[in-house]
């Protein structure tokens, strides 16, 4: 019995080692294209953030053991385990260090807070650098060097708005008065009515000046320690309300934002378009209204994706709700276009705009030419049938039939 081998079963001849050379080399282009248009959308921040990384650690590891130990010393035996200056000079370093690797996610996200965080600490990372080396020049001063110089020069890519950069920020400044309140607390403790002797009261004692409790249990007698309390009070109040202004400003800055904008946008609408639906005919429609200079609103259902810019008036939600029309204000609107890829979901929008505006001019997209008299019950004011168009034209064509403006408009909208 013979058998038949279609086309899809025969194997295909292996490609000549030209051919195969000219596919890896366009492969291994696209590829470098690719690569390269990324580097240069995201780069520089990479960049930036591998060196605040870099200088964070540099700053840190030389300072981690006698931090250690300064730290089980206040641990063990409170302010007497702060035996001179030098037990505290590994904590700005450490400080500074924290900072910047905590800024890291925020600068990943071109986040403006984080930027200017950045250049701030990359600032004082150089200059302590600079000083604990005697004006010499080390790997910790080149690398804050070259991240300053990298965050000044790529100002321009920093500036979003990110909560997570500020919520950095907010626990990157809270952390440093802490530290800044206990230490000083402890290195002045002998100024104070009882005295700071033990790392809890020390801590204790700093809550309650920040937040300016002041339960006067704990009172400094000597200027120092009164001017180092001076000092924690304005600190603290001003990290506060910095850190307030940060995290909470773009939240109620957001909402504010959005809400004033919603109220604009239903004001505004009035003698425009509507659109509902985000098929490929929608898009089209959308863009040449657009530059036409013509308001347009798209109602776009929910679920799928939308490939209308983020500047397009677009209202995600059911087009067959009253509440959805209204707020897109399809009863001050001159025409409501039916354009989804459902020819019954078509249907249902325009005997929803009929019931909610009878007046307003509805015309219903066809994607069927199967539908087009069961569509045609609906009513709507006018079919827009692409198929019937390019059938006739080319019908019309074919048989060297006229072709005008008014024979184009018959067919495009027949009337119902």
């Amino acid at each position: 019995m013979a058998t038949t081998t279609s086309p899809q079963d025969t194997p295909k001849p292996p490609l000549p080692k030209a051919s195969r050379w000219r596919v890896l080399k366009a492969r291994v282009s696209t590829a470098t294209r690719l690569l390269l248009s990324k580097l240069g959308q995201n780069g520089p921040q990479w960049l930036i953030a591998f060196l605040a990384l870099a200088t964070g650690v540099v700053q840190i590891g030389p300072q981690f053991v006698q931090m250690r130990q300064a730290v089980l010393n206040i641990l063990a035996q409170g302010a007497d385990g702060i035996s001179g200056l030098a037990d505290l000079a590994a904590f700005p370093h450490v400080i500074i260090g924290i900072g910047l690797i905590l800024m890291v996610p925020g600068l990943l996200l071109r986040a403006r807070v984080a930027w200017v965080l950045g250049v701030l600490l990359s600032a004082l990372s150089a200059g302590l650098a600079l000083w604990a080396a005697h004006g010499g020049i080390n790997a910790t001063v080149a690398l804050s060097g070259l991240l300053l110089l990298a965050l000044l020069l790529y100002t321009s890519r920093f500036a979003r708005s990110s909560l997570a950069a500020s919520s950095l920020f907010a626990l990157l400044g809270v952390g440093s008065l802490l530290i800044y309140g206990t230490l000083g607390s402890l290195w002045f403790g002998a100024g104070y009515t009882p005295p700071i002797r033990s790392l809890p009261t020390a801590f204790y004692y700093t809550i309650e000046t920040m937040s300016t409790v002041g339960y006067g249990d704990i009172v400094p007698h000597t200027v120092q320690a009164r001017m180092f309390t001076v000092s924690m009070i304005v600190v603290g109040i001003s990290v506060f309300a910095t850190t307030l202004s940060v995290v909470i400003g773009p939240l109620i800055g957001g909402s504010l934002k959005r809400t004033l904008e919603g109220k604009m946008q239903r004001e505004q609408r009035k003698n425009h378009y509507v659109i509902i639906g985000a098929s490929s005919l929608a898009y089209a429609m959308w863009k040449e209204l657009s530059s036409r200079g013509v308001p347009v609103t798209i109602i776009a259902p929910s679920g799928h994706p939308s490939p209308f810019p983020e500047t397009a008036d677009v209202i995600t939600a059911d087009a067959t709700r009253s509440e959805t029309l209204e707020l897109a204000g399809v009863p001050k609107a001159k025409a409501v276009l039916t354009l989804r890829d459902d020819d019954a979901e078509n249907a249902f929008a325009v005997l929803a705009v009929k019931e909610l505006a009878p007046g307003v001019k509805t015309i219903a997209g066809v994607n069927d030419v199967r539908h087009v008299n069961k569509i045609r019950r609906v009513q709507p004011d006018v079919l827009f049938a692409p198929q019937l168009l390019g059938s006739q034209l080319l019908a019309r064509d074919l048989f060297d039939e006229p072709i005008d403006n008014s024979t184009v408009h018959k067919l495009l909208f027949p009337e119902t």
